[in-house]
């Protein structure tokens, strides 16, 4: 057999396009007939693809360009769904937005994923900075977004960051009266509310990844902040921690909250990855919880065992994960290379895609794996705290926030594990 020429290839990549295309008008036909079913996510759920994705005009860019094994990525890439974000606009603009989103997923029978992102004081004035002016006014912007819904089926992720950095996280001038903070947590709920009243909506309030807030913590803002007026909550959005290190976290959150709800126990009390009073704690090798350390997590699991025990899965909070970018592990920098915080959530180097977005994972209480940050959107312009503009790993400046950047969609599709392929 004749090994392709580029231009074969090309042609290849093109005809991948095409026929993608091809099939997602396909589907307006077959959705027409389907019957509306208010169970949103079950392991059958399809969510929605973009034909029209940065990742699908990267490939016809690379075609043009000549980079036929980066085209055939980017191809792949751009045949996977993605997370739409809502980051900002008038009312009315993300209204319309939304709607426009939900009736192009509708024609071809599958279900969009959103990321509202709007809340006010946003990122604490770091790289994603911004949100809407006050709380009123991030009401009345949830309002339009809920409504750009309707009755369509929808999965939406609250605010990523929301919750795990609240204001009073933010540094000790920036909340000094708490004021802030309690503005927050009624801005989240109210928007798992609103949003949660569009009758084939799931919705799922952020709760950061398992190496930020310990599990007592976190399940205790998800408590306050509403989330059992949803469906449950997301992790690891916009992060590389592993999927099954997640999986753990998230259902340590759920069980702490059945705990707290349940039987009335102190969600502060409950086991964690940082630290479980089953443990021995005597310091001994192995004898004490260590984040960094699974092996060291059957402690943790043992306090739930013998406090928690086995509550009813539908009686706990479900969860979906974040798996973008995380299908080598986090980044860790080299020992003594930098003298600050080495940023490693930041565009951390030489990530690959993890696992395909599905509503199948065969994990109880993890209704879905999704890629929620879009693969090859820059987190900003990383500098490590060195001091300058440079990111020391890259050698340029990064993009800002959100902007697409060639080079590291390349390099995840390249080092994507499981490896890249089509979705079929």
């Amino acid at each position: 057999m004749q090994p392709r020429t580029p231009r074969r290839r090309a042609a290849a990549v093109i005809a991948a396009l095409t026929a993608f295309s091809a099939l997602t008008a396909l589907g307006t036909t077959q959705a027409q007939a389907t019957t509306p079913t208010q169970n949103v996510v079950t392991p059958a759920t399809k969510f929605y693809v973009d034909p029209h994705s940065k990742a699908a005009q990267q490939a016809l860019a690379d075609v043009r360009n000549g980079d036929i094994e980066n085209a055939v990525n980017m191809a792949r890439l751009a045949s996977w769904p993605q997370a739409e974000w809502f980051t900002e606009g008038t009312p009315d603009e993300v209204r319309a937005d939304v709607g426009k989103l939900v009736h192009r997923a509708r024609a071809v029978g599958r279900t969009p994923v959103l990321i509202a992102y709007n809340i006010p004081g946003r990122d604490c004035t770091q790289y994603s900075s911004g949100g809407a002016a006050s709380s009123a006014a991030y009401r009345q912007w949830i309002d339009a977004f809920a409504a750009g819904i309707g009755t369509d089926k929808a999965v939406v992720v609250v605010e990523p960051d929301g919750a795990a950095l609240l204001p009073k996280d933010c540094g000790p001038a920036t909340d000094p009266t708490g004021e802030l903070t309690a503005a927050r947590i009624a801005d989240l709920a109210y928007a798992v509310k609103t949003l949660k009243t569009k009758p084939r909506t799931a919705v799922y309030l952020d709760a950061g990844n398992v190496q930020w807030r310990p599990v007592g913590d976190m399940a205790q803002r998800l408590l306050d902040a509403g989330v059992r007026e949803g469906d449950g909550f997301a992790l690891n959005v916009s992060n590389t921690h592993p999927t099954d290190h997640n999986a753990r976290y998230g259902t340590w959150i759920s069980k702490c909250m059945w705990f707290a709800t349940e039987k009335g126990g102190p969600a502060d009390s409950c086991a964690g990855q940082y630290y479980s009073a089953a443990a021995p704690n005597d310091g001994a090798p192995g004898n004490a919880v260590s984040s960094t350390d699974p092996t060291t997590w059957h402690w943790t699991d043992a306090w739930f065992d013998q406090h928690v025990g086995t509550p009813p899965t539908d009686a706990l909070r479900h969860f979906v994960i974040d798996t973008s970018r995380n299908g080598l592990g986090a980044w860790t920098p080299p020992p003594g290379k930098y003298t600050g915080d080495p940023e490693a959530w930041c565009n951390a180097p030489g990530r690959g895609l993890g696992p395909r977005p599905t509503a199948d994972t065969g994990v109880p209480l993890v209704d879905a794996y999704l890629w929620l940050k879009i693969p090859g959107e820059s987190d900003g312009s990383c500098t490590r705290n060195t001091g300058g503009t440079i990111d020391p790993e890259y050698g340029i400046v990064d993009p800002p926030a959100g902007v697409w950047w060639p080079d590291q969609a390349h390099t995840l599709a390249r080092n994507a594990a499981p490896r890249l392929t089509f979705n079929r």
